[in-house]
């Protein structure tokens, strides 16, 4: 089990997240109906995934789901081929209705990133690295 082939976000608002990923930053996905039970989208390497957060919750444990606002210790990351890309997609997403987090600047490891939140708080790093490769599905190279 070396690979994460599926992240899924638990959203207040299935519809505004759907809006924002799909529309807003271009994520694909061949959803079409309206009140969606879930959503994949179609995205190079790792798929993300919406689902309702009390669906998501009662999925965990129905006896008990887990609760509680804030944030979750987790991190989506969105690495770029250039320092111009990470501060589009930081425009893209705030745009899009994201709030900034952190305007894109160098950073101590010498790379170039910015932080955003969607809708529901889920936090992304936008990232840019000078020595970074990318397969050819854009999926970032790490030795």
């Amino acid at each position: 089990m070396n690979r994460i082939n599926l992240i899924t976000l638990g959203v207040r608002d299935l519809n505004k997240s759907l809006t924002f990923y799909k529309d807003g930053l271009g994520f694909k996905t061949t959803v079409s109906e309206d009140n969606p039970g879930i959503v994949f989208f179609q995205n190079a390497g790792t798929k993300l995934a919406l689902y309702p957060l009390n669906e998501l919750a009662r999925d965990i444990n129905e006896n008990n789901p887990p609760t509680g606002n804030g944030f979750s210790g987790i991190t989506l990351a969105y690495n770029t081929k250039s320092k111009g890309e990470v501060d589009q997609v930081i425009n893209q997403a705030i745009d899009a209705g994201g709030t900034l987090l952190k305007s894109p600047a160098l950073v101590f490891w010498g790379g170039y990133s910015g932080y955003f939140a969607d809708p529901d708080g889920y936090i992304w790093e936008v990232a840019y690295g000078e020595n970074w490769e990318f397969d050819n599905n854009d999926m970032l190279i790490i030795n």
